[in-house]
């Protein structure tokens, strides 16, 4: 005889508890300083210009938030933003020039590597080029230059100071000879900014490298750059490679130029518009 019967019917299922989960995806960074490597809430590092509150090393930023974080209020009307690259040279590679660019385009929303904006900085008048590395690298085409000419004579003509943001690994080699060409025409375009005696700055991140360095990225009459930025021509595997020595530490980062009299200032990005009010005001002073 049994003294106990197993309980077949389904009186009512306990369901399991809720599965909780907290999405964090997203929501922390982790600082690309390999010294530091500190996690980091997004929305502290964007209250904080991107810069680490940890260890100070600068994110990169975009073309469009450079130029929102420089203008008051982020207020900023954009020029010349209908001109489009073509493919001369019907370039192709590990895919062709046509479908780099149309990729790029759609990453970035942009027709190639720079943006202008005319708008005010600290109340003064003023016209800013800003470059955009997710564009082929912020390689510097025939549009690039074709804007950043643009740019200079507007400033000669409308008597403003200009502003440029270098962040590019060099001139465009899938536009051969015409991307080289750019460096000589902004190059003269400058020159004659120059000659109406209107103020040109060059703001140098990271990275600013090969042509860009070579041409209008090294000619302002103020040339400053954010902190650990890359800076240099040639990259530092090949000059060691080419002089068979080994490079000092640091070098080719804003800090040695710096040292080694390449730069004027390195300034923090926090202290960045205030550094540009006051030489935008020491200018219009002495005009």
């Amino acid at each position: 005889m049994s003294w106990f019967k197993r309980q077949t019917e389904k009186i009512g299922e306990i369901a399991p508890p809720e599965e909780r989960t907290v999405k964090t995806e997203g929501i922390f960074v982790k600082c690309d300083n390999e010294d530091c490597g500190a996690t980091i809430y997004r929305k502290d590092l964007k209250e904080n210009l991107n810069v680490c509150p940890t260890c100070g090393h600068h994110f990169r930023i975009t073309a469009k938030e450079r130029l929102h974080m420089l203008f008051d209020d982020g207020q900023y009307e954009e020029r010349d933003s209908g001109i489009a690259p073509t493919d001369p040279l019907h370039f192709v590679d590990n895919s062709p020039y046509l479908d780099r660019l149309k990729k790029a385009q759609k990453a970035t929303g942009l027709l190639d590597a720079l943006v202008t904006g005319k708008g005010k900085l600290a109340g003064h008048e003023v016209v800013i080029c800003a470059m955009e590395f997710n564009f082929i690298g912020g390689s510097m085409g025939s549009v690039v230059g074709e804007k950043i000419t643009l740019a200079i004579e507007y400033c000669v003509e409308k008597r403003l100071p200009l502003i440029i943001v270098s962040c590019s690994g060099g001139a465009r080699m899938q536009e051969g000879t015409l991307s080289l060409m750019q460096m000589a025409k902004i190059s003269a375009a400058l020159a004659r900014l120059d000659d109406a005696g209107l103020p040109y700055i060059s703001l140098l991140t990271n990275p600013t490298t090969g042509g860009v360095t070579a041409s209008y990225a090294m000619l302002g009459d103020l040339n400053i750059a954010e902190p650990g930025a890359i800076i240099g021509f040639a990259g530092a595997r090949v000059i060691e490679q080419t002089i068979r020595q080994k490079l000092p530490k640091g070098f080719q980062r804003s800090e040695f130029l710096l040292e080694h009299g390449m730069l004027d200032a390195v300034i923090d990005r926090r202290e960045l518009r205030g550094f540009l009010a006051d030489a935008l005001a020491f200018t219009e002073s002495n005009h």
